[in-house]
């Protein structure tokens, strides 16, 4: 897969995400919610040339890119990510945390996505 392909995946899986939450499947919402976050992650860390195919890869992503921008935005956004996965595997959250920690899945992706456009508005200059 191309990096835009792993960059059109998240969106997908956020766009599926969406719908399965909203058909009340919890669990099939969380695991797609999580993997929006990895895919647009991925196509950074493709991008960059990075490692992305283990757990480690992701958080050592993060961990870059949050100290790139400042910001522990990017590390708590992939943290919140990480709870829909283990969701979907225990059905652990409470209906408070998921109404918590789903925006905050958003605008990971939704922040990552505009790096990855900027990198790539850049890189056409």
């Amino acid at each position: 897969m191309t990096e835009k392909d792993y960059l059109q995946s998240a969106q997908d899986f956020l766009d599926a995400s969406d719908r399965e939450f909203a058909a009340g499947d919890v669990r099939q919402g969380s695991e797609k919610l999580y993997g929006a976050a990895n895919q647009v992650l991925t196509a950074i860390a493709k991008r960059r040339g990075w490692g992305y195919e283990s757990h480690r890869d992701m958080k050592n992503a993060t961990q870059r890119l949050a100290d790139e921008y400042n910001t522990e935005a990017i590390i708590t956004g992939f943290t919140a990510a990480e709870k829909f996965h283990k969701n979907f595997f225990h059905g652990a959250m409470e209906e408070y945390e998921i109404a918590i920690d789903r925006p905050s899945v958003h605008a990971y992706v939704r922040r990552l996505t505009a790096i990855f456009e900027a990198e790539a508005e850049s890189a056409a200059d």
